[in-house]
């Protein structure tokens, strides 16, 4: 598909490099470049090359490691046109945080893992989730933490329903705690289901993203597909089940034992939660938090740690957490300091 050139060129530092791909298929080429050639601009934008196209040929120009990225996000592009797949912002975006040379160590993108679905492959749009979906796969208990946006809850959810449906497992029972983020469910109108759905509503989403609307109404209702508040957990024991639980930073360390203690023969578990969104009351300490100083190292838990880098929402959403992060770490030292 490609072609290097490795003198560098006339009148750049000696460390700079040039390389041409060629690509045989014209068809896919705009789609590949994008309207007005926006995604070549995203490209240049992020890695710093300068990349320019002549009829079925790009040309890269940038420093050896902004050129072998650059020309491994474009194969990426370039072999998912080929399967039929669209190509947008996000995905564009997906392949350069895998191709970026800053991130180490970095698997060549035609060795990511991937959860197979009905609705094709779900791979993963950052190293982070490359990580995470390889230990969905190796691990009967896995815990994923990080910030909002980096598809903890949707990468399990597929991992789940992948499983459900290739039958390695007969249900799936998906659970969060019912924590009053600053409201009060007892001020809330209906009965229990209810008051307790708009904390479970993340889930309904996922799986609807994952499964046809009249599939997953079916499963629901035999019982093979389970939506439930953590309390409804006490007293069973799941077997041959996929078991999810979200915003798992909630829990409080008695309840986290509980439910880690509700796992039966054949059945996996994933522990979600970001430590840095704690909404119990003050001096309760976080079963998720709990769980991890006690659990991590046990030979078959695995875990994974997201960062700022792996949030795959709109690039704001990246900023919003990374401020965020920035004024609670110098409110930490700010009061370290007056302690000192």
């Amino acid at each position: 598909m490609s072609q290097i050139i490795a003198t560098p060129p006339r009148n750049s530092p000696a460390l700079a490099r040039s390389l041409t791909m060629t690509f045989s298929d014209n068809t896919l080429l705009p789609m590949l470049l994008g309207d007005h050639d926006r995604h070549l601009a995203r490209i240049e934008q992020k890695l710093g090359v300068r990349l320019a196209c002549r009829g079925n040929r790009i040309g890269i120009s940038g420093t050896a490691e902004q050129v072998v990225a650059a020309e491994a996000a474009l194969e990426a592009l370039y072999e998912q046109l080929k399967r039929g797949e669209m190509i947008d912002g996000p995905k564009v975006d997906a392949a350069l945080r895998l191709t970026d040379p800053a991130n180490e160590p970095r698997l060549p993108l035609s060795d990511l893992p991937a959860i197979r679905t009905r609705k094709g492959a779900i791979g993963p749009r950052s190293q982070g989730q490359a990580v995470y979906i390889d230990t969905l796969a190796r691990h009967e208990m896995v815990f994923g933490l990080g910030p909002a946006g980096t598809g903890k809850t949707y990468l399990a959810v597929a991992q789940a329903v992948a499983m459900l449906i290739s039958g390695r497992v007969d249900r799936i029972v998906l659970s969060r705690p019912a924590v009053e983020a600053g409201e009060r469910l007892g001020f809330l109108p209906g009965d229990m289901k209810e008051k307790v759905d708009p904390y479970l509503r993340p889930l309904y989403d996922a799986l609807n993203d994952l499964l046809p609307g009249d599939q997953l109404t079916k499963r629901m209702a035999t019982g093979e597909i389970e939506i439930a508040p953590l309390a409804f957990m006490r007293g069973r024991t799941l077997a041959h089940a996929f078991v999810i639980l979200d915003e798992a930073q909630n829990t409080t360390a008695v309840q986290m034992k509980m439910f880690l203690t509700r796992m039966g023969e054949g059945t996996r578990m994933v522990i979600t939660g970001d430590l840095s969104q704690i909404d119990l009351p003050p001096n309760t300490r976080s079963g998720l938090a709990d769980a991890l100083d006690t659990l991590e190292g046990v030979q078959g838990i695995g875990v994974t740690r997201f960062t700022n880098a792996d949030v795959v929402r709109h690039p704001l959403v990246a900023r919003i957490v990374e401020a965020y992060d920035q004024r609670y770490n110098a409110a930490k030292e700010h009061a370290r300091e007056r302690q000192g």
